[in-house]
C-alpha cells in the first residue's frame, strides 16, 4: 500500500469512528416520545377534566404539554408539582409551594413540602384524569417516581384515570447496584428495586402495580401511551436538563456513581457550574489535584464546603459514551474514604440524618439502600469485592421485571 492511500485508509477510519460515535449519541432523534402521540390520548381527555403531573421536561417540540392541552381545548384544572418545581428551578430538597401557574391561572399542587406528599381530597375533586408526564433518569434515589407511585395511589383510593405518557431513560441500558431494604424506605427510595433499574416511568409503574408495592384499594385504571423507536439500548440525548443539578448528559451519566457522595462529607461539585461532573473535599488536598471552589448559586444556594476549596476529580473532560459505558462505580467513593482514614479522618467521611424523633440515620445507607456496603467500605473491601455483592440482586431484579417491559431489551 502507498503512503498516500495508507493516509486515506487512516483518514477514513477516522471519519467512520466519528460517525459512529456522533450517531450513537444523536439516535435519539427518531424516537417518537409519548407525549407526541396526541391522536392517542386526546380522545381519552375530551369532555374530562384533566390533571397534569409535569415539569419544565413535558414539551412537545418547543410548546409545553400544558400550552398544547389547553390550545387542543381540553379542560386542565389542576397542576401537580413535585421536586424542583413545575419550572424545574427549586434545589434539590428545597420544599415546593402550591400557587397559581402565573400564565394561565391554573391551580399548582405541590407534593413536595413538609406536610403534603400525598394530594389532599379536595385536590382529587378537581379532576377527573391525570396525565402524567416528566423526565426521570432511571436511578432509586431521583424522586419524581415516588411522586407517580403517590398519586397511582390516591387516584385508586378517588377512582381516577391514570394516563403516563412515556420517555426513554438516559440510563435505561443497564441495571446496577443493590434492592432496597425496605428497611430503609425514605423520601429518597421507596420501591424494592436497585440504584439503577435501567426502567423507564411506565415500566416502573406497571411493575409497582403489578407486583402489589402500592396501595391500591381499587384496580387503578392505568394506561402507559409508550415510545416508539425506542429499546433499551438507544442511546438518548436528554434535549432538555431534568433539574437543575444535572445540567448536561455526562451528570445524567455520573449521578449512579457520585451521588452515593451526598452521603458523605464530600462534595459533588454543588455550587459550581459543573455539578455531578466532579467531587472533592478540603480534606483531600493532599490526595488530589484538580481544585473548586462552591459558591451561592439559584441552583445551589447554600452547597457544601461554600467559599472553601475543595481538591478532586474532574471528569467534563470524559467522553460521553466512555461514561454511559461504564455506569455505576463505587471506585472513588472507596478511594476518598481511603484517604480520609488515612488522616485519621474515617468518623467524620460518612454524615448522619436526624429525623424528627431524634433518631440518625446514614445517609448513605439510604441513598445506596443497603448498610452492608458502607460496612464494607469500612471494613476496607475493594469496590469490585463490594460491587460482586449485589450481583444476584441484579439478576434477580432483571427476571422480575422482564413481564413488565414494553421495550426490548
Amino acid at each position: 500500500m502507498t503512503t498516500l492511500r495508507k493516509h486515506f485508509f487512516c483518514l477514513l477510519l477516522l471519519i467512520a469512528f466519528f460517525l459512529t460515535e456522533q450517531t450513537a449519541l444523536a439516535a435519539d432523534t427518531s424516537v417518537i416520545l409519548g407525549d407526541m402521540q396526541t391522536e392517542k390520548y386526546l380522545p381519552m381527555l375530551t369532555g374530562k377534566r384533566v390533571a397534569l403531573f409535569c415539569n419544565h421536561t413535558a414539551r412537545i417540540g418547543n410548546e409545553h404539554l400544558l400550552d398544547v392541552l389547553l390550545k387542543e381545548g381540553q379542560q386542565v384544572t389542576a397542576l401537580f408539582s413535585s421536586e424542583h418545581g413545575i419550572r424545574g428551578d427549586i434545589p434539590a430538597g428545597d420544599p415546593v409551594d402550591s400557587g397559581t401557574d402565573s400564565k394561565t391561572g391554573i391551580p399548582i399542587l405541590s407534593l413536595y413540602n413538609k406536610n403534603t406528599v400525598m394530594p389532599a381530597e379536595e385536590d382529587m375533586e378537581k379532576f377527573d384524569v391525570l396525565v402524567i408526564d416528566i423526565q426521570d433518569v432511571g436511578l432509586r434515589y431521583y424522586t419524581y417516581y415516588i411522586a407517580v407511585c403517590n398519586l397511582i395511589e390516591a387516584c385508586s383510593v378517588y377512582d381516577k384515570e391514570v394516563i403516563l405518557l412515556d420517555r426513554p431513560n438516559p440510563n435505561g441500558h443497564y441495571v446496577d447496584g443493590p434492592i432496597l431494604d425496605m428497611s430503609l424506605k425514605s423520601h429518597i427510595g421507596r420501591l424494592p428495586i436497585p440504584t439503577v433499574h435501567g426502567m423507564t416511568l411506565g415500566e416502573l409503574a406497571n411493575m409497582a402495580i403489578g407486583e402489589r408495592w402500592l396501595k391500591l384499594p381499587n384496580k387503578p385504571k392505568f394506561t402507559v401511551i409508550p415510545c416508539l423507536n425506542y429499546t433499551h439500548q438507544t442511546p438518548y440525548t436528554l434535549p432538555i436538563p431534568p433539574s437543575p443539578n444535572l445540567p448536561n448528559m455526562k451528570s445524567v451519566y455520573l449521578y449512579a456513581s457520585l451521588c452515593p457522595f451526598e452521603g458523605t462529607e464530600v462534595s459533588v461539585g454543588r455550587g459550581t457550574r459543573h455539578p455531578f461532573q466532579c467531587f472533592g473535599a478540603p480534606a483531600l488536598k493532599n490526595y488530589y489535584y484538580y481544585k473548586f471552589t462552591p459558591k451561592s448559586l439559584k441552583t445551589a444556594p447554600n452547597p457544601p464546603f461554600l467559599s472553601e476549596v475543595c481538591y478532586g476529580v474532574d471528569f467534563r473532560s470524559e467522553k460521553e459514551l466512555k461514561l454511559r459505558d461504564k455506569g455505576m462505580d463505587l471506585y472513588h467513593v472507596v478511594e476518598a474514604y481511603k484517604a480520609y482514614k488515612e488522616q485519621g479522618l474515617g468518623e467524620k467521611f460518612f454524615i448522619k440524618f436526624k429525623t424528627e424523633s431524634g433518631k440518625e440515620l446514614e445517609i448513605f445507607d439510604l441513598l445506596i439502600g443497603q448498610a452492608y456496603v458502607r460496612e464494607s467500605i469500612l471494613a476496607g473491601k475493594s469496590a469490585k469485592e463490594i460491587r460482586d455483592m449485589w450481583q444476584e440482586d441484579v439478576k434477580r431484579f432483571k427476571e422480575q421485571r422482564r413481564p413488565y417491559l414494553l421495550y426490548a431489551e
